[in-house]
């Protein structure tokens, strides 16, 4: 692979560094598990500062893709499932499709300050406000999942919003940001004594978290969503075609 970027470029230079490791992590030498070349002679060979460089990969880090070993090196994830859409769907069209009929036991929208995590998906300054919207969903039975959204400022959302309508929808219509792309991890949890209480389950019980990292159609970073869901409401299948 030609490792080399275009400095004359209009698009900036962790953008073009983000899409070639996107394309690097996919080569044989390094899918599931293969070191990256070190971080100092990547950043030479490019022709870039660390700073470009580390800005790239720690997006990529927080998407699940790269796993960084401290004194060891950066690597690539194993087993890593990366979700590109067909059909994007908010969870309400989703349950509306299955036919499942929800409601929301709680919906709050709230500026807080952008955590480490947080923050570095948006590639925005830690501490800097951003809109979280909180939901707790459930049917007649109680709860069964509690969600998380955080929005990037760019965006325009004001927390004034109408969010009984589809999330998606809101974005489309009413911002011109169209949700393209979903880096999705998944994985299981004991349930803490906060999620317990608000699903109503016994502390310690499994729960599914879900974690989406959405991006537009140019792969810049619009949403960060982390859901909890009850381990025996939910089964989370994926449909591969060979």
């Amino acid at each position: 692979m030609n490792l080399k970027i275009d400095h004359s470029s209009p698009v900036p230079l962790h953008a073009q560094v983000e899409k070639l490791l996107r394309e690097m992590i996919e080569l044989p030498e390094y899918k599931d598990g293969g070191f990256l070349p070190k971080e100092v002679d990547l950043a030479k060979k490019l022709g870039i500062s660390r700073n470009t460089l580390r800005q790239a990969t720690n997006k990529l880090e927080y998407e699940g893709l790269l796993v960084r070993k401290k004194g060891i090196g950066t690597k690539v994830a194993q087993n890593t499932v990366t979700t590109h859409l067909q059909h994007w769907h908010s969870f309400t069209q989703e349950m509306n499709e299955k036919g499942v009929k929800f409601k929301n036991f709680m919906l709050q929208p709230d500026w807080i300050e952008a955590n480490e995590k947080v923050s570095k998906f948006f590639e925005i300054e830690e501490g800097q406000p951003v809109l979280r919207l909180s939901r707790l969903r459930g049917d007649e039975d109680g709860p069964f999942v509690y969600f998380e959204s955080y929005f990037h400022p760019k965006i325009g959302l004001t927390g004034e919003e109408n969010f009984d309508r589809p999330l998606y929808d809101i974005l489309e219509e009413d911002f011109h940001v169209v949700p393209t792309f979903s880096n999705e991890k998944i994985k299981a949890r004991s349930a803490s004594v906060i999620t317990a209480k608000r699903l109503k389950i016994d502390k310690g019980e499994p729960v599914l978290v879900r974690e989406h990292f959405v991006l537009d159609p140019g792969q810049r970073p619009l949403e960060y969503n982390i859901g909890f869901y009850k381990a025996d409401k939910f089964t989370y299948t994926i449909n591969i075609k060979r």
